[in-house]
């Protein structure tokens, strides 16, 4: 838990926290035109933590759980990503967490029927 996710080999970091609780703002670094943001958390505890991200007004929450350690990765390709920002976590005080900002490629989309 005290490490936070780890990129893929192909990414550049932009911003990282290391193990928090409560609630805390991490600021990343703007990037190349046409790279998409990525954003890994990880977290254990019991309980409901929020996270936004702005400039480009994208925010999901995630379920953390008692005992377990689950790390998820989101990948955001809209416009503006390019830009430096924040990600603001809204957590309880029973979530531990930590968080990675990076950048890279964007995901090439599957057709619909695909998988």
């Amino acid at each position: 838990m005290r490490t936070p996710p780890e990129l893929d080999d192909d990414e550049t970091l932009a911003g990282r926290a290391g193990a928090t609780t409560g609630n805390a703002a991490v600021e990343f670094q703007a990037g190349k035109k046409g790279d998409a943001l990525i954003v890994a958390v990880r977290c254990q505890g019991k309980g409901e933590i929020d996270v936004a991200l702005r400039p480009v007004h994208v925010s999901f929450p995630l379920e953390c759980l008692a005992g377990e350690v689950s790390t998820t990765y989101h990948q955001v390709a809209v416009r503006g990503v390019d830009r430096s920002g924040v990600v603001s976590v809204v957590a309880p005080s029973t979530v531990h967490w930590s968080l990675t900002v990076g950048r890279g490629a964007p995901a090439q989309e599957e057709p619909p029927g695909a998988g």
